[in-house]
């Protein structure tokens, strides 16, 4: 896919931001398992949470592809900071966009376009994985009210001091004989839900991520986002665009081991030459290259067809799969060719060995991704 004008403005931006603000600095706060405040204020006043938000809600008006190139350019040199962006939108922000009401997006959506807030989605629950659509957390009205019960886990972006909310499911009823699945907007400090203390992670070290609790939490029967029952399908749509997203993310990541081995098979001398001039250095880098490429023609040809308008689904979960593979094999690479220094936190191809295997993980794993692809061919 040929950038547009707009759009290769936007990549040269983001690739500029990312490499003189964002790679100097990740590599501490990766250490310390601190969230970037700062780094997540600058994305906020360039415009990058607001991406695909429409103007009258504070946003900038543009598309999803427009959100895919930022995080292909932030995914190269730091996951944490690019998750943050990817799951800020695409969770945080695309359910309000999508399903919210006018007054649900009047209220929250000018602050979250502008990186001043945060939102999670809670959808996973420890007993459940990725069986989605076996939650157990309910909501039942009371009085003008839902109070929720129940439990999530692995939430991004929950437990910041910027987090405005989390939208989370819910059983909410049955209808004829099945379960009714809601999605409700809880905001942040509501009495009854609880943010566990952070995870401590593999990898993704400079992003947050909780567990959630809910106990008798009650909020305004309002909060409803979309209607009520269609809280799985919404969610459903809303994974199809998120899995083209984190596969940009995960582009990134895999193009991101192409360029430090490219430097360092270019600097370190081993038997008289640079080891770049080797033959088996030289394949290694070539399959790298190949695997990036092939994944960045897979998420935006998913994204081209998510544009049309079009179903796309099966090449959501190719994308997904593809870049999500491609990252956690160029990430073992690059940390080979870097021998020992690979295995050191202080190079970037460390940080991206520890936060690729999340990839093939989450947001739908790769079984799911192939379940996915074999029922869209009729299997």
């Amino acid at each position: 896919m040929q950038l547009s004008e707009e759009h290769e403005a936007l990549r040269a931006t983001v690739e500029e931001f990312a490499q003189k603000e964002v790679a100097p600095v990740i590599g501490d706060y990766y250490i310390r398992e601190e969230f970037p405040y700062d780094l997540v204020a600058t994305m906020g006043e360039m415009g990058l949470f607001g991406l695909p938000v429409p103007e009258e809600y504070g946003g900038m008006g543009g598309d999803y592809v427009a959100l895919c190139v930022a995080l292909e350019e932030l995914g190269r040199v730091d996951q944490s900071v690019a998750i943050t962006l990817e799951a800020g939108v695409s969770l945080g922000i695309m359910p309000l966009v999508r399903f919210g009401s006018d007054e649900q997006k009047q209220r929250w959506l000018p602050d979250l376009a502008a990186g001043r807030a945060l939102g999670g989605f809670g959808l996973t629950e420890a007993g459940g994985g990725s069986d989605a659509g076996a939650t157990r957390t309910t909501a039942k009205q009371d009085d003008g009210d839902w109070v929720i019960n129940g439990s999530k886990a692995f939430i991004t972006n929950s437990g910041t001091r910027i987090t405005s909310h989390v939208t989370v499911t819910a059983v909410t009823g049955q209808t004829e004989g099945k379960r009714e699945i809601s999605a409700i907007l809880v905001p942040s400090g509501t009495e009854g839900f609880t943010v566990a203390p952070s995870y401590s992670k593999v990898g993704w070290n400079a992003s947050d991520t909780h567990e959630l609790a809910f106990n008798d939490c009650r909020v305004p029967e309002e909060n409803l986002v979309g209607q009520r029952g269609k809280g799985f399908s919404q969610f459903l749509s809303i994974l199809d665009e998120g899995r083209v997203a984190i596969a940009a993310l995960a582009t990134g990541a895999a193009q991101g081991c192409v360029d430090e081995s490219v430097r360092y098979a270019r600097e370190r001398q081993a038997f008289g030459a640079a080891i770049g001039t080797y033959q088996a250095i030289q394949f290694k880098i070539a399959e790298m290259e190949t695997r990036a490429h092939t994944a960045r023609l897979a998420w935006q040809h998913a994204a081209e067809k998510m544009a049309a308008g079009v179903p796309f689904t099966k090449e959501a979960a190719i994308a997904k799969l593809v870049s999500g593979e491609a990252a956690m094999d160029n990430a073992r690479d690059a940390t080979q060719i870097f021998g020992g220094y690979g295995f050191m936190n202080e190079y970037p191809v460390a940080r991206q060995y520890r936060d690729s295997k999340i990839l093939e993980i989450g947001e739908g794993t790769s079984e799911v991704q192939k379940m996915l692809i074999a029922k869209r061919l009729g299997l």
